[in-house]
């Protein structure tokens, strides 16, 4: 019976996809080891790889010997070596729309939780005391806000068309879509410089490559307006943490709020966690009931229609069936 290895999840469990392959007649496998061995092993007999936050790396595709596809259960795909996928002849597939609106919505809730300084607030009144809780010129007016959108695919679109009623002026950098699609959004298209030098919040939605990774560093943050705001909800390795954190310490960014970081878990003694001008969330901006099923049958199906030979969707290393 064809077998599909299930490398990584942080469901509960894996009844939903068990349901979808015993009914297309295959088998699933799984494993929640992350080490390399561990991966080697769960893949190397499988006909089909479902994988999450494992690292797939050239050794572990090395050890693939049947395989018709991996499936990332996710947008980004910066987890899987497609370079050496490809080299295989073993497409990669991604789950592009299973979360857009969580995500969308996340961002407007920390763009809002920032520049009205809710937390903070909260924090004031549940330790006993009332009236604000920062200097008042912390609390800002979206309206009055030049928000830089960085990556204009279907998060970064949303995300414009929420901040429309909000009357923000809205900037975008995105070098892959037509200056035409930018403004027919309402939006400025801007190189990054610009985008960076005008902007009081940047939020970042862009996938990780490497030319995005460490987009934010050292030398861009500098360039950024002081007292601006950095929001990351796409990956956390565009931004180069302890440039981040040098930033938020030093004043120059005014406050940043974040669902991913890199490393991830964010350590213990990090100072993202403790920082009072940062909020953080657990890599969690994509979650609903909604588009977690979504996702995980979306990735049992791909699954399947690589078992029967049939043409896959979202490849994105270029390999066809």
């Amino acid at each position: 019976m064809p077998t599909v290895a299930i490398t990584d999840y942080s469901f509960p469990d894996l009844e939903l996809e068990r349901a979808i392959l015993s009914a297309a007649g295959f088998e699933l496998q799984s494993g929640n080891d992350k080490q390399t061995s561990a991966l080697k092993s769960i893949v190397a007999e499988a006909d089909a790889v479902i994988t999450q936050f494992a690292p797939i790396n050239s050794d572990v595709i090395g050890a693939m010997q049947r395989a018709k596809v991996i499936v990332r259960y996710g947008i980004g795909y910066d987890s899987v070596d497609v370079q050496a996928a490809r080299e295989r002849g073993i497409p990669v597939c991604n789950i592009p729309d299973y979360c857009i609106d969580e995500v969308a919505d996340h961002t407007l809730a920390f763009i809002l939780g920032v520049t009205r300084q809710v937390v903070p607030n909260t924090l004031h009144v549940r330790d006993g005391k009332w009236g604000l809780a920062t200097p008042l010129d912390q609390l800002r007016t979206l309206r009055d806000q030049t928000v830089g959108i960085v990556g204009f695919g279907r998060i970064g679109r949303e995300v414009a068309a929420r901040l429309a009623p909000f009357k923000s002026r809205r900037l975008v950098f995105d070098a892959f879509v037509p200056t035409e699609v930018v403004r027919n959004a309402g939006c400025e298209p801007v190189s990054l410089d610009d985008l960076l030098g005008q902007s009081d919040i940047v939020t970042l939605h862009c996938p990780s490559t490497p030319q995005t990774k460490k987009l934010l560093n050292a030398t861009s943050i500098a360039r950024m307006k002081p007292g601006s705001v950095v929001i990351n909800l796409a990956r956390g390795d565009l931004v180069d943490t302890a440039a981040l954190v040098a930033a938020l310490q030093s004043g120059h960014l005014a406050g940043a709020a974040i669902d991913v970081c890199d490393p991830e878990p964010i350590p213990t003694d990090g100072p993202l966690r403790s920082l009072p001008n940062v909020i953080v969330a657990s890599h969690i901006a994509s979650a609903s009931p909604k588009a977690v099923r979504t996702l995980r049958e979306t990735a049992a199906h791909i699954a399947v229609m690589a078992l029967r030979g049939e043409p896959l969707p979202n490849v994105v290393n270029g390999v066809k069936p």
